[in-house]
């Protein structure tokens, strides 16, 4: 299978559908769920589905260091590939390596002008005109509307999109079972998904959608094991 059929046939795909088409320039989207659940998971499987297109991508942790994250990369590309027929197994990592570029920051002292001016560099200085932002791990506890929404404005002016994990505690969700982490500034969010055990596997929940507020399960799945969506 040649890079094009991994794409149109990626479970990625029915995931924008359910939103869409996905995310757009200046627009932020969430993946909530209890730790260990595969929001990490989720989210390289974006990222890769759009480096595999030709798209960069900006990958930011707050809790991982550099190896680990490549680590979740590779495993993730490694699980996918063997459910496929893949002709250019080498050629595609290779692309994956060259549009991607992975930061690490840590949660204190870290504000929004800090990295607005890293983005700012990569994307406008650096050239490095990335899609999608991948800010995994960030502690939404030391969050607030101003530095939620200057991200977002952030984001339109440079024309990319966000996706945030949000680890939630305890089942703490309101009654649109929206995480009461973002509780202060939810309206800056366009997406959230929220993830759910559910017996032998982890289902998909599509909380919000651009301003429509559902909390329908959609057909998709994480294998318990692989943390792979299941097509």
């Amino acid at each position: 299978m040649v890079k094009d059929g991994l794409i149109s046939r990626s479970p990625v795909r029915v995931f924008e559908n359910a939103i869409n088409g996905g995310l757009h320039a200046g627009e932020i989207g969430l993946i909530a769920a209890a730790a260990g659940i595969g929001k990490t998971s989720v989210l390289v499987q974006i990222a890769l589905d759009k480096l595999l297109q030709g798209k960069k991508v900006i990958h930011i942790s707050f809790t991982q260091d550099h190896d680990y994250v490549v680590a979740w990369y590779e495993d993730i590309f490694d699980q996918f590939i063997k459910r496929k027929n893949v002709e250019n197994e080498r050629e595609l990592k290779e692309e994956i390596i060259r549009n991607r570029m992975l930061l690490n920051f840590n949660q204190e002292g870290v504000t929004t002008d800090i990295i607005r001016k890293s983005l700012k560099a990569m994307i406008i200085e650096g050239g490095y005109k990335a899609e999608a932002i991948i800010i995994d791990g960030f502690d939404f506890s030391i969050a607030n509307r101003e530095r939620i929404a200057t991200l977002k404005e952030f984001a339109k002016e440079l024309g990319f999109y966000v996706w945030y994990s949000c680890s939630v505690k305890d089942g703490n969700y309101d009654k649109k079972n929206i995480p009461n982490e973002i509780k202060d500034f939810e309206d800056c969010i366009d997406v959230v998904i929220d993830l759910e055990a559910k017996g032998d596997c982890v289902s998909l929940y599509l909380v919000k959608n651009h301003g429509k507020y559902l909390h329908e399960y959609e057909p998709l799945r994480l294998d318990p094991k692989t943390l792979l969506i299941l097509e």
